[in-house]
């Protein structure tokens, strides 16, 4: 009995360290001047990327972008933050898509003759995902918060694309500066 409580015990910060591992890396920047003089109680949509808009080009799916708005929506703290039409306290914004890059090394592991250490010689492509949550202040236009992670989500849909977007959306709000 108490060989099995020890193994639980010290088997516990191992399988929650393989787990946190798991949650998408959220990257987040408040504006510390201006988030505590500003309550947001009432919001609206900052946009979209709807009709002609000039970056409806790097959305990857609008399908996923609804998606989005929707995962967006369950997290602004219910009963507490209202959509309202008209005169509102912030604007919520996001970002969705992406895009190819090429890096100039590739990213090669190990050790060896000729290649000491990381990298391969030449150029390496790879399309890089974002998500990403902005508050402003409806009154200013002033940017509250930031919040984004990286999250490819080229050729998903479906039941994948939301799992993928709800957690990204989830991991974002780990870090919403109006929590409470």
């Amino acid at each position: 009995m108490v060989k099995q409580l020890l193994r639980a015990v010290l088997a516990a910060p191992v399988i929650a360290g393989a787990l946190a591992g798991c949650a998408p890396y959220v990257k987040s920047d408040a504006n510390t001047a201006l988030i505590s003089n500003v309550r947001c109680n009432t919001y609206a949509w900052a946009g979209s990327f709807h009709g002609n808009s000039p970056l409806r080009s790097t959305v990857a799916n609008p399908v996923n972008e609804s998606r989005l708005r929707a995962a967006i929506t369950a997290h602004l703290r219910p009963g507490a933050l209202q959509a309202a039409p008209g005169n509102v306290d912030c604007l919520i914004g996001y970002g969705i898509g992406s895009r190819y890059v090429v890096d100039d090394v590739y990213p090669y592991g190990g050790w060896g003759y000729p290649y000491y250490g990381w990298g391969w010689p030449g150029p390496y492509g790879y399309r890089e995902g974002i998500i990403a949550v902005d508050l402003y202040d409806a009154r200013t236009g002033q940017p509250l918060w930031h919040a984004s992670v990286d999250q490819d989500l080229s050729g998903l849909s479906g039941a994948e694309a939301e799992k993928r977007i709800g957690e990204a959306v989830a991991a974002i709000f780990a870090k919403y500066p109006y929590r409470g």
